[in-house]
Order: C-alpha cells, then sequence, then structure tokens
C-alpha cells in the first residue's frame, strides 16, 4: 500500500518538500505514517503533541486508518489573530 502525505508551513520547511508519497502496511495508522516521517527527520518530533492531522482532507486522529492511495496531511500549530 501507499499513500501521499502532505506537510504544511514549517512542517514542509523541516522536510524539504511538501509532498510525498510512503509506503504503509495493512493495518497502518495515520500515527504510523507520522512515526515514519519522523524517522526520516528527526526535527518533526517536536510537533508529537501538537500537530493536526487529516485524512482525504478530513481532520482525523492519530489512532485513524490509513488505506492504499488516501493523502494524509499533518498541520503544525497556527497562530493568527
Amino acid at each position: 500500500m501507499r499513500v501521499t502525505v502532505r506537510l504544511f508551513a514549517r512542517l514542509r520547511d523541516i522536510a524539504g518538500a511538501g509532498e510525498f508519497e510512503r509506503p504503509v502496511h495493512d493495518g497502518a495508522t495515520v500515527r504510523h505514517v507520522w512515526e515514519t516521517l519522523v524517522g526520516e527527520f528527526e526535527e518533526l518530533r517536536a510537533y508529537d503533541v501538537s500537530i493536526s492531522t487529516a485524512v482525504n482532507a478530513e481532520y482525523s486522529q492519530m489512532d485513524a486508518p490509513v488505506a492504499d492511495g488516501d493523502e494524509v496531511a499533518f498541520l503544525p500549530p497556527v497562530s493568527g489573530g
């Protein structure tokens, strides 16, 4: 199985790209995808407790399952006024 991973703002800066394709195993979750990225880009670990996630453009939790062809997005906290 393969998923498309999208990173935004500071996460994109850390990884050096905004979009990746990654293999995942059957039964994988959003957390598995995140941990795979953290294994590649350790600086992402600082965002473990503050990122928002989405699967196929719908906000999700880290324990949400992913399927072949899904788009998994990670968004850092946003500030504004």
